[in-house]
């Protein structure tokens, strides 16, 4: 509650309010204040009222999704941890998503331990972005999440490749956020994607922080890398669903536009038919049945 009244009382959050809330129908709104007093967890996530809905919408929903294939674990990873508040985050509404559905959560996050790593060329904006930027105190964070979640230090293209042959299937990976900044850095992330596609969901939930920032384009940093992904990935995919906006209650929220989802093409659900479910049939109002016999109305 304390992070929460700290949170409010910081001017960018009131503007996020202003524009993206209270924009939104006046019952919803209404709503809401019910949800929060008396709603589950999972209403509270439809309504947009855990701190970094992105985190807890995908990590809710990945975790419902392993639940319904009988999997008691799955694994999400933030990308570029900084001085670690996503993270902790994820780790609060972790233990809550596995009180509500009863499926453990994997946490790991990656993270150089010393800020940004030096820029490459105009991919990677150095205009705005500069070398030892968003530093972690390492020692503090390390105290805070001993036996939540997992850190992993050094450049992503040097520790992805061991994380990933010491991953468990079982485990399998269901959301994943990208806060990276660089070009570079998400196209060195975006490895990861290309991995057994038995370490995934066959939906599996990527949020990217920074596609919102008017400087962003598709010739540069998260865009371009992903891009770059699905032209050399025939059977992965990382798209937007242009359609998921329309299934929230609240539509005006900035996260909705940049979370993507990973289609994992060559993923085993995904190529054999369900061998035990019943026949699909579908209604027509306009015929009725007597006996035998089709009558047209």
């Amino acid at each position: 509650m304390n992070y929460l009244l700290k949170r409010l009382l910081e001017r960018r959050s009131w503007k996020k309010i202003y524009k993206q809330r209270l924009t939104e129908p006046f019952h919803l709104n209404f709503i809401s204040v019910f949800v929060y007093l008396f709603g589950s967890f999972a209403n509270k996530v439809s309504y947009d009222l855990v701190i970094r809905p992105q985190y807890a919408y995908g990590i809710l929903t990945a975790a419902m999704e392993a639940k319904k294939r009988n999997m008691t674990k799955i694994t999400v990873i933030e990308f570029g941890v900084a001085n670690g508040g996503g993270l902790m985050n994820m780790i609060k509404i972790a233990k809550r998503v596995t009180k509500s559905t009863g499926v453990i959560i994997d946490i790991y996050g990656f993270d150089t331990g010393k800020g940004m790593p030096s820029p490459v060329d105009f991919r990677d904006h150095p205009e705005y972005y500069n070398t030892g930027d968003f530093p972690m105190n390492r020692e503090l964070l390390e105290k805070n999440i001993k036996g939540k979640a997992k850190m992993i230090y050094g450049e992503i293209s040097d520790s992805l490749k061991k994380f990933t042959l010491d991953l468990d299937p079982n485990s399998p990976i269901g959301f994943v956020s990208v806060d990276v900044d660089y070009y570079s850095s998400t196209k060195d992330v975006l490895e990861l994607f290309k991995s057994n596609s038995n370490l995934f969901l066959p939906l599996t939930y990527v949020y990217f922080d920074d596609i919102f920032m008017s400087h962003h384009n598709s010739k540069s940093v998260e865009l371009l890398a992903i891009k770059e992904f699905n032209d050399s990935t025939p059977l992965r995919n990382i798209e937007y669903h242009h359609f998921f906006i329309n299934q929230r209650i609240f539509k005006n929220a900035q996260w909705v536009k940049q979370l993507y989802f990973l289609h994992v093409l060559d993923h085993e659900e995904r190529s054999v038919t369900k061998k035990e479910r019943n026949q699909r049939v579908l209604d027509n109002p306009y015929l009725k049945f007597k006996g035998n016999k089709k009558q047209f109305n």
